[in-house]
C-alpha cells in the first residue's frame, strides 16, 4: 500500500504556495504550483479554496475533506488545516509552511483509522469503498486496501435506516397554571447550581409564565413581546416556563428561529433539559422546510446511475452521510456545511425536494423518510425548533391542522415583519409559471429525473373515477399555457409562444420602457417598475393570461372534489399507503389552487382599480447583466396583518423577543413589526438591559475622512484597520460588488502579514463554515453582507473589531418607497437603520468580557441614528488615522491582558448630538 508520506502535499494561501515532496518543503510559484498538481495528484485541504488562490478553479487532487467525510461522516470538522489538526489531535501548523507536512500526517492518521477495531463509522464502509472505486474517486486506491471485507454481505444503505411508527393523535394539552417558583427552580436545574445569578433572567423567565398560562381572551393569545439585551441569557428564560408547561400540559412548544445558527445553538441547549442523547433526540426535535432535507429517492436514483463524475462521487459519500445522520437535514444539519462546496456546480441541491416532486405513500423510501420522521415526531415532542417561515406556511397553508403552534416562541422576533413579508407575498414569474406547468404535466421532450406529472401520480384514480380522469386530462391540457422549457429566450428573442409567454414580454417590455427614461437598464442591476398606468399591450395580455389561468383553475377544483370524495367512498383498492398517498395530493393541489387564485387576483389589478393594501410592481431580475427571471410582483403594504389572522390569532400563548425588538427605537415599533397593533388587546411588554459594560468595553468609531464610492481608499481603510487590530475583524458591506473590490485589493497584502482574510459571495464556502473559520481563529478576518449582520455569534477574542463600509440606507425599491410613503417618511427609513445598527453592533459584544470598537467608515452618520447604540456607548467622529491608533492600541492593550475602559477623554455619549454642521 501507498506511504502517505510519500505522497507530496500542497498548500495555497494569499501569502504563498508551498509544496512537501521526499521529504522537504520548499515554497513554489503559481506556475511550478499548477504544474505539480497537473501532472500528479497532490494532497490538498479544500481543493476549490486552493484552486482559487492559485487561480486555477478546475484543480483536482486528494482532498483531505473528502477523506474526513468518508472515514467519519456526519462528524464536525472545522475546515482549516487548524481544525484538522485539533480534530486528529496532532500539533498545529506554527506556520503556513509546517501545512504541507500536517497534511501527510493527517493522511496518515485517517488511512490507519479504517483498519482500527473501534472505528465508529464502518458499518457499510467496504460497500461505499468499492462503489467509489468504480467511480474512479482519487482516495479509492489508499482506502479500499484498507478496508477487510466483511463476513458478511453489507446491507444496504436503504434497509439500515429505522421505519418511523403511525401513532394515534396526541390529546389536547391539559389546563395548567404555573407557579412562579416552580419555574424559577427549573431555571436553577437548567443553568447549574454553579452559574452565576443573573437578575435579568429571572426576571425575564418571570414574566415569561403569562404566555402558558390559560388564554385570557377568546379573540387572541396571551402574547409577550420581550427585548432581551445580549448576556441576559434569554434562551434559558424562555426554556425554562416553556419545558415545565410541556412536561405538566403534555403539550408541544414551538421555538421558532430565522437563523439557522439559533436553531443549531437551541438543539445544543436542549440537552441541559434531557442530558441523554436519546432522550434529548425523542423530546426535542428540529423541524425545517422540505428542502432542506434528504430525498431518500432522489439519493437512489443518484446512487444508481443518475449521477456521473464528481456527482455521483458526492451522491456516494453523502450516502455515508446518511447512514448516521441525525435527522437527514443537509442544510445546516450534521451535513458538513463545506462537503456539497467541493463538488462546485455538481452541489446537492439535487438530493433535496426542491421542486414539489414529493409522491408521499407512493415513495418506496416513505416509511422511513427524513421529512416524514422529523413531522411525526413533532406531534410527540415537548419542543420543535423550527423557524417562522415554516410556521407560517403550515399556518396559511392548512398543513398539519392537528399540530398547528398553539404556544409559540418567536426568538430573533426582529425579523418576524421579513418573514411574513416573504411568506404571503406572491409571484407570477417565469420560473414560478414553469415549476407549476412541470409539477402538472410531468417530464417533457428531452427532460431528465424522476419528476411526475398529475396523471402518473394519479394513474389509479384514473382508471377508477372516469370524472377524476378527465379532470387530471383537461388540467394537463390546460397547463400547456404556462411557460414551456427555453421560455426566456423565447422572449428575449422577441417570439413567445402561447398567453403567460405573451404577458411576460409585455412585462419585459414595460419595464424596459421606464427603464430607459431613468438609465438603469445599462446599470446591470435587476430592473423594476411599479404597477400603475399599465398600456394597453400589458392590458391585453394579461386578460388572455387570466383567461388561461382559469381554465387550469377549474379542472384542479374539480379534481380536489374528486379525491376528497374517493376518500369518502374508500374503494376497495384504497389501502393504507394510497389514502396517504391521495392525502398528500389533496394538500398539494390545495396551496396551488390558491397560488392560481393569488395569480388571477394579480392579473385583475392590471387595467382596474389599485388594492390599498397590497403592493405590486412589475420587475426583470438579472445577475450582472443576464436575465434570469421576468415576473409580477405582489406583497402586503403591511404583511403583519395576515401573520396576526393566519399565526398568532389562533395560538394560545406568543412570545416575541429579540436584543433588539425595538429596533433602537420606541416600543411601537416593536408592536407594528410584530404584528400585535392588529390584535384586539395589543400585547404585553417586558425590557431587560444587557448587563454589559459597553461604556468601559466598546466605542463606536465614525471615520470622517473617506470618500464615498472611492473604492481604493475604501480597501485600504479595511487593510489597515484589520492590520491594527491583527485580524479578529468582521467586515460588513451593503453591497455584493464593493466586497468583491475591497477583497480583490487588500487578500494578499493581509495574507503577507499572517492575516488570514475571507469573504461571503468570493470564498468557495458556505456561510455558516466561513462563520465557524473565523470563530477558530483569531488572526482571521471575514468579509460579508445582511447574512452577517444578523445571527452571528463569535464570543471572545476572534471578533474584536466590527467594520461597516457606512450607514446600511434601504434598497430604493418600489416595495420600499410605498412602505415609507405609509409609514412617515424618513422616520420609517431611521427606524429600518438603527435596528440595522443595533444588530450589526450586538455582533461585537457577546460576553462579559469582550472588548471591541465598531467602526463606521461614513461621515455621512446622522446623529439622530446614534440612539441605535447601547447608552453611554462612547461615540467619536475622527479620521482614519486616528482610528487607527484607536484600534491599535486596543490590540496593544489586549494582548498585554490590560482591562483599560476604551473611553477617552472627549468621548460623547451616542445620546449626544455629534453632529458637527
Amino acid at each position: 500500500m501507498i506511504d502517505p508520506a510519500d505522497l507530496p502535499a500542497l498548500h495555497a494561501s494569499y501569502g504563498g504556495l508551498w509544496l512537501r515532496d521526499d521529504g522537504q518543503t520548499r515554497a513554489l510559484a503559481k506556475g511550478q504550483a499548477i504544474a505539480r498538481a497537473a501532472e500528479t495528484p497532490v494532497l490538498l485541504l479544500n481543493a476549490p479554496l486552493a484552486g482559487q488562490r492559485l487561480g486555477y478553479p478546475e484543480l483536482n487532487g486528494l482532498d483531505l475533506l473528502e477523506l474526513w467525510a468518508f472515514v467519519h461522516p456526519a462528524r464536525f470538522l472545522v475546515p482549516t488545516a487548524k481544525g484538522l489538526a485539533q480534530a486528529l489531535d496532532l500539533a498545529p501548523p506554527i506556520d503556513e509552511a509546517d501545512i504541507p507536512a500536517l497534511l501527510q500526517q493527517a493522511t496518515a492518521v485517517l488511512l490507519d483509522r479504517l483498519g482500527a477495531a473501534d472505528w465508529a463509522e464502518r458499518e457499510g464502509g467496504w460497500t461505499a469503498a468499492q462503489s467509489l472505486h468504480r467511480l474512479r474517486w482519487p482516495w479509492a486506491p489508499l482506502v479500499a486496501p484498507r478496508i477487510a471485507k466483511p463476513r458478511e454481505a453489507e446491507r444496504w444503505l436503504f434497509s439500515r435506516l429505522p421505519e418511523w411508527d403511525e401513532a394515534a393523535p396526541r390529546p389536547a394539552p391539559r389546563t395548567i397554571a404555573m407557579e412562579g417558583d416552580a419555574v424559577l427552580a427549573q431555571l436553577d436545574r437548567l443553568t447549574g447550581t454553579t452559574a452565576e445569578t443573573r437578575p435579568g433572567q429571572r426576571a425575564y423567565a418571570a414574566a415569561a409564565i403569562d404566555v402558558f398560562r390559560p388564554r385570557r381572551h377568546r379573540d387572541q393569545p396571551n402574547m409577550l413581546l420581550a427585548e432581551a439585551g445580549t448576556g441576559i441569557g434569554k434562551t434559558l428564560g424562555y426554556l425554562a416556563p416553556a419545558s415545565l408547561w410541556a412536561a405538566q400540559a403534555q403539550g408541544t412548544v414551538w421555538i421558532s428561529t430565522y437563523t439557522k445558527a439559533l436553531q443549531r445553538q437551541l438543539d445544543r441547549e436542549s440537552l441541559r433539559l434531557f442530558p441523554d442523547p436519546a432522550t434529548a433526540a425523542k423530546r426535542v426535535v428540529v423541524r425545517k422546510g422540505r428542502e432542506n432535507y434528504l430525498c431518500l429517492l432522489n439519493l437512489e436514483d443518484a446512487l444508481q446511475g443518475g449521477f456521473s463524475g464528481r456527482a455521483a462521487i458526492l451522491a456516494q459519500l453523502v450516502a455515508r452521510w446518511a447512514a448516521y445522520s441525525k435527522d437527514g437535514d443537509m442544510v445546516g444539519g450534521d451535513l458538513p456545511g463545506w462537503l456539497p462546496t467541493l463538488f462546485r456546480r455538481n452541489g446537492s441541491t439535487a438530493l433535496t425536494d426542491r421542486r414539489g416532486e414529493c409522491i408521499y405513500a407512493g415513495c418506496p423510501h416513505y416509511r422511513k423518510c427524513f421529512i416524514e420522521r422529523a413531522a411525526r415526531a413533532s406531534a410527540d415532542a415537548d419542543i420543535v425548533i423550527a423557524n417562522h417561515a415554516l410556521v407560517m406556511i403550515n399556518a396559511a397553508r392548512g398543513r398539519e391542522t392537528g399540530q398547528r403552534p398553539q404556544r409559540i416562541v418567536f426568538d430573533e422576533g426582529h425579523h418576524l415583519f421579513d418573514a411574513a413579508d416573504s411568506t404571503f407575498s406572491v409571484a407570477l414569474s417565469g420560473q414560478e409559471a414553469i415549476e407549476l406547468r412541470r409539477w402538472i404535466i410531468g417530464p417533457e421532450g428531452g427532460s431528465r429525473g424522476r419528476r411526475r406529472g398529475l396523471a402518473a401520480r394519479l394513474s389509479d384514480l384514473a382508471s377508477y373515477d372516469e370524472e377524476g380522469g378527465n379532470a387530471i386530462r383537461a388540467a394537463s391540457e390546460a397547463a400547456r399555457a404556462l411557460p414551456a422549457d427555453e421560455w426566456l429566450k423565447r422572449i428575449v428573442a422577441g417570439e413567445p409562444f402561447g398567453p403567460l409567454e405573451e404577458l411576460l414580454a409585455a412585462v419585459r417590455g414595460t419595464v424596459y420602457a421606464r427603464a430607459a427614461d431613468t438609465g438603469e437598464a445599462d446599470a446591470g442591476y435587476g430592473l423594476e417598475t411599479e404597477l400603475a398606468e399599465p398600456d394597453g399591450t400589458l392590458v391585453e395580455a394579461a386578460q388572455e393570461a387570466a383567461l388561461a389561468l382559469d381554465a387550469l383553475l377549474r379542472p384542479l377544483s374539480r379534481l380536489s372534489g374528486r379525491l376528497e370524495a374517493v376518500i369518502e367512498d374508500a374503494p376497495d383498492w384504497l389501502d393504507g399507503a394510497a389514502r396517504a398517498r391521495i392525502e398528500g395530493a389533496v394538500v398539494s393541489l390545495s396551496w396551488r389552487r390558491d397560488l392560481l387564485s393569488a395569480w388571477l387576483g394579480l392579473l385583475a389589478r392590471i387595467g382596474g382599480p389599485a388594492d390599498p393594501d397590497f403592493v405590486d410592481w412589475l420587475a426583470v431580475d438579472r445577475i450582472e447583466g443576464r436575465e434570469f427571471d421576468i415576473g409580477i410582483h405582489r406583497h402586503w403594504l403591511d404583511p403583519t396583518r395576515p401573520l396576526a389572522q393566519t399565526v398568532l390569532a389562533p395560538a394560545q400563548g406568543v412570545l416575541v423577543t429579540s436584543a433588539t425588538l425595538r429596533g433602537g427605537g420606541e416600543w411601537d415599533n416593536a408592536e407594528k413589526r410584530s404584528g400585535a397593533v392588529h390584535l384586539p388587546r395589543g400585547a404585553e411588554r417586558f425590557e431587560a438591559a444587557s448587563p454589559f459594560d459597553y461604556p468601559g468595553r466598546a466605542e463606536v468609531l465614525i471615520v470622517t475622512d473617506i470618500k464615498r464610492g472611492d473604492i481604493a481608499a475604501l480597501s485600504g481603510a479595511y487593510a489597515r484597520l484589520i492590520e491594527a487590530a491583527g485580524g479578529g475583524t468582521l467586515g460588513l458591506f451593503t453591497a455584493i460588488r464593493r466586497l468583491r473590490a475591497v477583497h480583490a485589493r487588500i487578500a494578499d497584502r493581509l495574507a503577507r502579514s499572517g492575516l488570514p482574510l475571507y469573504a461571503q459571495h468570493v470564498d468557495p464556502i458556505d456561510t455558516g463554515t466561513l462563520v465557524d473559520i473565523f470563530r477558530d481563529d483569531p488572526r482571521s478576518s471575514l468579509l460579508g453582507t445582511d447574512a452577517l449582520r444578523d445571527g452571528v455569534d463569535v464570543p471572545g477574542h476572534s471578533l474584536r473589531l466590527v467594520v461597516m463600509e457606512g450607514v446600511p440606507w434601504s434598497k430604493p425599491t418600489v416595495l420600499h418607497a410605498a412602505r415609507k410613503l405609509a409609514g412617515g417618511g424618513n422616520a420609517y427609513d431611521d427606524r429600518l437603520i438603527r435596528a440595522r445598527l443595533a444588530q450589526a453592533f450586538g455582533r461585537l459584544i457577546r460576553r462579559t468580557e469582550d472588548r471591541g470598537c465598531f467602526v463606521i467608515l461614513s461621515a455621512a452618520m446622522p446623529s439622530r441614528l446614534l440612539s441605535a447604540f447601547p447608552p453611554g456607548t462612547p461615540i467619536r467622529r475622527l479620521t482614519l488615522d486616528e482610528a487607527i491608533i484607536t484600534v491599535s492600541a486596543q490590540a496593544h492593550r489586549d494582548s498585554l491582558g490590560g482591562v483599560l475602559p476604551l473611553g477617552h477623554q472627549g468621548s460623547e455619549s451616542g445620546n449626544a448630538d455629534l453632529e458637527r454642521e
